[in-house]
């Protein structure tokens, strides 16, 4: 399948070199009378209150920051004033910013914010989360699904549309298939670590449709228990673990498994900005979803992007902003299938919390942004530590020859002209040369250091400090490796979008959704 990009308002750009494929999922916000024709043409979807095809969008750690700066960052490759116009010249020439390109579901009919705190934790995890937005109920951070005594199980929303209305349910994730946020949809389990015994409660579901990533620990803990995936075929699943495989899947298929043929870190699906044309992506995914649930009675989809989450706990900007336009690629395929079911259909797009603590605005950069400077880079810190800095410590490579790497993949400049802003200072040069004797020749301090911790979090120092340096260039930081405690958007469109206006806690998600679909 062909991968996407969003086009539309940016047709005939690069876009941090990925060619751009056909379905919009931006749309221009300069213009305001635009704005309103596209918001227009998705306020069209049905006037009934009752789906009966449900899409749900969670873009794991996703919350404003991470929406409004991918969008920021493709307005400024569209706007030729962008750099022109900045707050800090003297001149700005009668420049004037264009402002944003918006994400297709920013332009979706309902806006609300949902809060995200859990039973013991302002800034909670997202076993915590995608269980309230699953099942109504608040629960411990690394919860899946039981009260905070791990006793008490609760039923979740796909679980009762599967038992009390007979439709068919999917789950995809740009992750593993067991992580927490999937998880939630099916399993019940007091931590979220426990992956075989998720494992069995996926293919116990019964659930019509799983994709994406592979599943963590398929053997158990140990590595002697009975496969995952051998049980799942037992179980009557039809398990794709190949592109031509999974291409073969179709409505006829009753249950099925895909396991991305390029599984990248963790057997996880690869980042977007780490994807190329002949990878499936997650609207991939979504589109064969679509083709599988073939239920005249409903559907509900399920379709998480997860490496936002993994890249903002790893402060990569440019990674994050990749999967953030990943997971509007696969909005777009739900947009799509609602112009065809206008009365049927309802899409709800939402973060189970924030992760990073992500801003735009940097203290270095004052009221200015360069946002436009992400495009150089080319690799995800993830692909960088596999491809680059495993073999910079096996070959102690001098940091003169990692610099020409540094270059090559993130723009960044051990010299050049002043104005140049990719041109690293002193001071970035000798951060970088800190961090690279501690990644290649060993010399960070304990686990328990202080300042590294706060430098580097759990990550690679070279890589990290690579991504922070390219961040606060273009403007934008992140203030921690965890998540954070800020509400989430929920944005909705279709039939009973509506209900989801205002401001609430993120268990009336489920709410809202289980009065809409009629489940008790």
């Amino acid at each position: 399948m062909m991968k996407r990009l969003f086009a539309g308002a940016l047709a005939g750009v690069t876009i941090l070199g990925l060619a751009a494929c056909a379905a919009p999922a931006v749309q221009r916000g300069a213009a305001e009378t635009e704005k309103t024709a596209a918001m227009t043409e998705t306020a069209v979807y049905g006037a009934a209150k009752n789906p009966k095809y449900v899409f749900l969008f969670i873009g794991d750690g996703m919350s404003y920051p991470q929406i409004q700066s991918t969008s920021d960052y493709l307005g400024a490759l569209q706007d030729a004033d962008y750099r022109q116009a900045q707050p800090s010249l003297d001149d700005n020439q009668g420049a004037k910013l264009d402002g944003p390109e918006y994400l297709n579901f920013m332009n979706f009919e309902a806006a609300g914010s949902a809060v995200t705190y859990d039973s013991n934790s302002f800034a909670p995890d997202s076993a915590s989360t995608a269980t309230s937005i699953a099942t109504g109920y608040k629960t411990y951070s690394g919860s899946i699904n039981v009260d905070e005594t791990g006793s008490k199980k609760y039923e979740t929303i796909a679980e009762k549309l599967k038992e009390q209305k007979g439709w068919e349910i999917s789950v995809i994730s740009s992750v593993n298939l067991n992580h927490a946020t999937p998880a939630a949809f099916y399993a019940h389990q007091a931590s979220r670590n426990d992956y075989y015994e998720i494992g069995l409660e996926l293919v116990a579901s019964g659930f019509d449709y799983f994709a994406g990533g592979g599943l963590l620990k398929p053997t158990g803990a140990d590595g002697h228990q009975k496969d995952l995936y051998t049980l799942a075929e037992e179980a009557g699943y039809t398990v794709a673990r190949t592109n031509a495989e999974a291409s073969a899947i179709n409505a006829s298929t009753d249950q099925a498994i895909l396991i991305d043929e390029d599984l990248a870190d963790s057997d996880a699906m690869a980042y977007e900005i780490d994807r190329t044309s002949d990878m499936w992506s997650l609207a991939d995914y979504v589109e064969k979803g679509i083709e599988v649930l073939n239920n005249s009675k409903g559907f509900f989809l399920m379709c998480e992007g997860g490496k936002i989450d993994w890249a903002c706990h790893a402060n990569d900007a440019a990674s994050t902003i990749h999967d953030t336009q990943a997971l509007a690629d696969a909005v777009q395929v739900a947009v799509d299938f609602a112009k065809k079911h206008p009365s049927d259909t309802l899409i709800l797009v939402t973060g189970d919390h924030e992760t990073g603590g992500l801003t735009i605005g940097y203290a270095g950069t004052d009221y200015d942004t360069y946002l436009d400077l992400l495009e150089n880079q080319k690799i995800s810190f993830a692909k960088f530590d596999s491809d680059y800095v495993a073999k910079y410590k096996t070959e102690k490579t001098p940091f003169a020859d990692v610099l020409r790497d540094v270059e090559k993949l993130f723009g960044l400049k051990a010299s050049g002209a002043q104005s140049d802003k990719l041109v690293l200072t002193d001071y970035e040069m000798q951060q970088l040369k800190t961090a690279y004797e501690k990644s290649v020749n060993g010399t960070a301090a304990s686990p328990y250091d202080q300042e590294e911790s706060i430098l580097y979090g759990t990550y690679e120092p070279l890589s990290v400090t690579i991504t922070h340096i390219i961040n606060n260039k273009s403007g934008v930081s992140f203030t921690s490796y965890s998540h954070t405690g800020l509400p989430v958007a929920v944005l909705a469109e279709g039939a009973g979008a509506d209900t989801f206006n205002g401001y609430y806690d993120n268990t009336q998600i489920y709410t809202k959704l289980a009065a809409l679909v009629g489940v008790r």
